[in-house]
């Protein structure tokens, strides 16, 4: 296995020149004040139905969870967007050309810097590939399953949380479905 480098950022979200080796739980001892970034991306059909996977249960954070995101941890030199574009692909085997940013956030807790994406696709719901040790089932799933899994509680709250404005405007949509 390959050694994976990190880029280390300031609370201003600049690169400060320190590079952190990933292991197990390796980002529990990032220093304080530095953060590793991270792309999370929301993955919407053309159809508007999101993707749904579950974490392995080897991962160290969030085993077994399901999440409504691919993504992960930035290596040496990439942008976020460079990130996402291959957290994608290498999680899900699916391909997009951009990526609409939602919100960026910090995570004291993992020393993270995250930025969260909404990637618009067109494939066949049926080639997604699973990548070996990251995921272990998907699921598509409309608005009302994608309300449903973030009010479960194996939903990873922190992703909820960061997609908050969007999931209140599919709420939103659901009631005026509802109310029609």
């Amino acid at each position: 296995m390959s050694v994976e480098l990190w880029d280390l950022y300031d609370k201003d979200g600049n690169r400060t020149g320190e590079v952190w080796e990933r292991s197990f739980g390796s980002y529990k001892t990032i220093p304080d004040g530095r953060y590793h970034l991270v792309s999370d991306i929301l993955v919407q059909h053309k159809d508007g139905t999101y993707l749904l996977t579950k974490r392995h249960i080897d991962k160290d954070v969030y085993p077994g969870y399901w999440e409504a995101s691919a993504g992960g941890s930035a290596k040496v030199g990439e942008t976020p967007e460079e990130c996402a574009k291959r957290e994608l692909f290498e999680e899900t085997g699916l391909m997009c050309g951009s990526f609409e940013l939602i919100k960026i956030t910090f995570s004291e807790r993992s020393h993270s810097l995250v930025y969260s994406y909404l990637a618009r696709v067109d494939c066949d719901k049926n080639s997604v590939v699973l990548q070996k040790g990251e995921t272990t089932e998907y699921k598509w799933v409309d608005d009302a399953g994608l309300i449903e899994y973030a009010e479960s509680p194996l939903a990873i709250k922190m992703s909820v949380e960061r997609y908050k404005v969007f999931y209140d405007e599919v709420r939103a949509r659901l009631r005026a479905q509802k109310n029609a």
